[in-house]
């Protein structure tokens, strides 16, 4: 029985409160990225002149160098149960250039790169396939990792999954004019409206939880099971935890620092001058003549700062890219001593092993995404006659095919990541 929206608004706000961690620690990240750093420290930045940060914000650097690095699709290819006449050949590299054509129609390779972003930046990115009706395809598409809450079973199944977005009142009154007077609330009178999205194998519905559960939208699941997958970053725990989780406090104290130093500076130029009390007049401005019988004692007033300030930066900086596994080599800070091959190499170990995992957890996602995505197109478009237009292995195809008679219950796809990913993954769904 597919469940109520008491029920679904009862199970949303158990997970909210569950993953209330989790969204504050998104939420920090998001940020600091976004250079927001007094909104996460508030005490470390007091008004004034020297309330912004003015270092290299080193998280968003990391962060989407590694998603850029990760971003590249692998290669996606068919093969079949029986590849031993030339028969089922054709028909697996058939296959091969459906999937082809359903990623190059869902614009995989400009998803990817937020989809790797939010993947280094928040643990995981939620994907879903969905029926596109007008063009009669599957699409695959990543969702915002901020405000999801995916139900994952003991056997790392998605069996539910909300997503909380916040959208403005005026679109959704034009987009649902008949419950228009519902969802404008005259007491708020805000211009934005939170809607929670929820989808399991037996319906799909759009509500308003702070308009008493008011639905906006509700539709039966015609695949009858969850669309939903998540490619997570592997974590010790069920928690889902981002690549700068634990160094945004470093990245805080390390523009903090460059701000004192800053201001050091400022008042050390700006500082009063002494002067003897014979001199009468302070002439400013270059070339300027002050006259004094002891004119060694016109002066600034010095400032003594301790040497070992200066030298605590570094220190926040060397931890910065040993917390965020974020090499000096990425940024062309090599010693020139170690410019080797092997030297090099042996610099960028770690960043290479993360772009390993990150290539795996996507792997399996993209076999399963796939499979689905055919099981779609076969049991929604079976005898839609189609044509497909792409490059596959290399080479141009245009193919015109028909789901139930060249998909044919066959949802094997494999995915291979090329010199990163040794190894192929395979899907099949029955």
């Amino acid at each position: 029985m597919p469940l109520s929206i008491e029920e679904i608004r009862n199970t949303y706000n158990r997970y909210r409160k569950m993953y209330d961690d989790r969204d504050q620690r998104m939420n920090q990240v998001l940020q600091v990225r976004q250079g927001k750093m007094r909104d996460v420290y508030p005490d470390l930045f007091p008004d004034g002149p020297f309330e912004n940060p003015i270092v290299a914000n080193m998280v968003d650097i990391a962060a989407r160098d590694l998603a850029e690095v990760i971003a590249p699709l692998p290669s996606f290819s068919c093969t079949s149960t029986s590849m031993v006449s030339d028969t089922a050949r054709k028909k697996a590299d058939k296959r091969g250039e459906i999937v082809n054509g359903i990623i190059d129609f869902s614009d995989m390779q400009s998803q990817m790169f937020t989809a790797a972003d939010r993947y280094v930046s928040y643990g995981f990115v939620p994907a879903q396939v969905e029926v596109d009706i007008d063009e009669k395809m599957p699409r695959i598409k990543f969702l915002d990792s901020l405000g999801s809450y995916p139900v994952i079973d003991r056997y790392g199944r998605v069996i539910m999954f909300f997503q909380r977005m916040q959208k403005p009142t005026e679109e959704l009154m034009a987009r649902y004019p008949e419950i228009a007077h519902l969802i404008y609330d005259k007491n708020t009178a805000s211009s934005m409206s939170e809607i929670v999205r929820y989808h399991d194998k037996d319906q799909d519905v759009i509500f308003m939880p702070n308009r008493n559960n008011l639905v906006l939208d509700r539709a039966p699941n015609l695949m009858g099971e969850v669309m939903i997958r998540v490619v997570q970053r592997p974590s010790l725990d069920d928690q889902s935890r981002g690549q700068f989780d634990d160094v945004l406090a470093i990245q805080v104290a390390k523009a903090r620092y460059a701000l004192l130093a800053l201001e050091a500076a400022t008042k050390s130029v700006q500082a009063p001058i002494a002067m003897p009390q014979d001199a009468n007049e302070l002439a400013l401005g270059p070339d300027a003549i002050m006259r004094s019988s002891k004119p060694n004692e016109i002066r600034r007033v010095p400032l003594d700062l301790p040497a070992n300030v200066f030298a605590q930066s570094q220190v926040l900086e060397s931890e910065l890219r040993l917390g965020s596994r974020f090499p000096d080599a990425r940024t062309g800070n090599v010693d020139a001593s170690i410019i080797t091959g092997q030297g090099v190499k042996a610099l960028m170990g770690g960043f290479d092993t993360q772009i390993k995992t990150a290539h795996s957890m996507f792997a399996r996602a993209f076999t399963e995404l796939l499979a689905l995505a055919l099981k779609v197109d076969e049991k929604i478009f079976a005898n839609e006659e189609k044509e497909l237009i792409g490059i596959y292995n290399g080479t141009p195809y245009n193919i015109k095919y028909k789901p139930a008679r060249d998909i044919a219950g066959d949802y094997t796809v494999d995915v291979q990541y090329g010199l990163m990913r040794s190894e192929e993954h395979t899907s099949e769904l029955q």
